[in-house]
């Protein structure tokens, strides 16, 4: 019980911390007030160079790629399944306890073992999911990739801001 909660806290703290630095990169300072980004959404290759793999820490990725925004694009690139690589797909889990257990039972597929392919599987932030994070998982072999292959991570997209 007291490790489930820890990682509820460590997850909380994290997603408080996508919060924290995206309102610090507004570029919003004495000298650049009050807006100096560009209001086209953005598109980013989850994982960037190492792709959708089993093993790569996806929460400290989506931390240093923050902040994201509504209608960002996520380009989830990953090898189609073969004798020597492992499957993989994308879910959405629908709450932050699912996530922390890597529990499938209500999990939404959202790309099969074959889309990542190519130019990738996409994924658009909507604003009608507004009011909760996205929670993205790997579902292959039974939440084996989302427990111990850490392919995982929570995006709370914010709305953008417009340039005066």
């Amino acid at each position: 019980m007291g490790f489930r909660f820890a990682q509820g806290l460590v997850l909380l703290q994290a997603i408080a911390c996508v919060v924290e630095v995206s309102l610090a990169n507004k570029g919003w300072d004495s000298h650049t007030y009050p807006y100096n980004h560009s209001s086209a959404p953005k598109r980013f290759t989850v994982g960037g160079s190492q792709h959708w793999q089993f093993g790569v820490n996806y929460t400290d990725w989506s931390l240093k790629s923050a902040p994201f925004y509504f209608n960002d694009t996520l380009v989830f690139k990953y090898d189609p399944p073969s004798n020597t690589m492992f499957r993989h797909s994308v879910s959405l889990l629908p709450n932050l306890r699912s996530f922390l257990n890597c529990d499938l039972k209500k999990a939404k597929l959202i790309a099969n073992q074959t889309q990542g392919g190519g130019n990738g599987f996409e994924f658009v932030l909507k604003k009608k999911n507004k009011k909760k994070p996205y929670y993205f998982v790997c579902g292959e072999r039974n939440g084996f990739h989302c427990k111990v292959g850490i392919m995982k991570f929570a995006v709370a997209p914010l709305l953008r801001p417009r340039p005066f």
